[in-house]
């Protein structure tokens, strides 16, 4: 029997990860585009998605339409934009993903709280590698407790912050393995600490050049030995995959904060 298609809005989806996202959608039987939202002032605004005209045509806006029937958001935009598809998907009880990161505290805890009325799931990657690598690093840290710990990342020369959420999110995860806080041993800013490394400290150092999709590497250090755990992603399509696995894993589910490795585990 034919499955009737999720219908599914993407917020930010003139962006890279956006019109990734959109393009494997659009190709994908299971997925029906109800529509993409863009910034305002975007040229995009009022354009069909897949730039052809036809009676019915998803298209892009700068607000967020009705929601009614829509199975899921999938959120790749800013701050800004997500808190505008938060506000969205809580009115009428949608799901949501994001990988939006750069949050501020307050935006945070609204997110925390949004969890308590609709599925929300958050990664700062949403490969399915870096979800095992997470895993392994979990593991790592917390068997080798007193190892030097350092999360190198590289991404391509337009990227603006740094270090990246996925750097953050593995840091986050090693030193919750070694029951600390990641604020209190965390040590990014280094030319501004001179001096030896301090014990415990978790270190991030941050790569920008030419078209570099990601890198990750995990590296603790003992005494006379290394153990290094690294992802490279060649191909962002592998992020809006892992991003449309998560939705189609969400919708249905029960309101809760979900992790991508949820879905890693229902990965066949």
């Amino acid at each position: 029997m034919p499955v009737t298609p999720l219908r599914l809005i993407v917020n930010g989806a003139s962006g890279r990860m956006g019109r990734a996202v959109l393009d494997r959608a659009r190709a994908d039987a299971r997925w029906q585009v109800a529509a993409g939202v863009v910034r305002a002032g975007s040229a995009l605004e009022g354009q069909p998605i897949g730039g052809v005209e036809a009676p019915g045509a998803a298209r892009y806006g700068t607000r967020f339409p009705a929601l009614d029937a829509v199975a899921v958001v999938i959120d790749f935009s800013t701050p800004a934009g997500l808190a505008a598809a938060l506000d969205a998907c809580l009115q009428a009880r949608v799901p949501l993903v994001t990988g939006t990161t750069g949050l501020d505290a307050a935006l945070e805890a609204r997110l925390d709280a949004a969890a308590a009325a609709i599925p929300l799931l958050r990664a700062a990657n949403f490969s399915l590698g870096v979800a095992l690598l997470t895993r392994l690093l979990r593991s790592a840290a917390a068997a080798l407790p007193d190892w030097d710990l350092e999360i190198l990342e590289a991404h391509h020369a337009r990227k603006q912050d740094a270090p990246s959420g996925t750097a953050l999110a593995l840091g986050q995860a090693a030193a919750a393995a070694r029951g600390v806080a990641l604020a209190d041993v965390a040590a990014i800013d280094r030319a501004s600490a001179a001096g030896a490394r301090r014990a415990g400290s978790i270190g991030f150092a941050s790569l920008r050049a030419g078209d570099i999709v990601g890198e990750h590497t995990a590296l603790l250090a003992g005494p006379g030995e290394r153990l290094e755990l690294t992802h490279r992603a060649d191909d962002r399509a592998i992020f809006a995959r892992g991003a449309l696995a998560a939705a189609a894993w969400l919708a249905g589910r029960a309101p809760g904060s979900y992790a991508l490795e949820a879905v890693f585990d229902a990965a066949p």
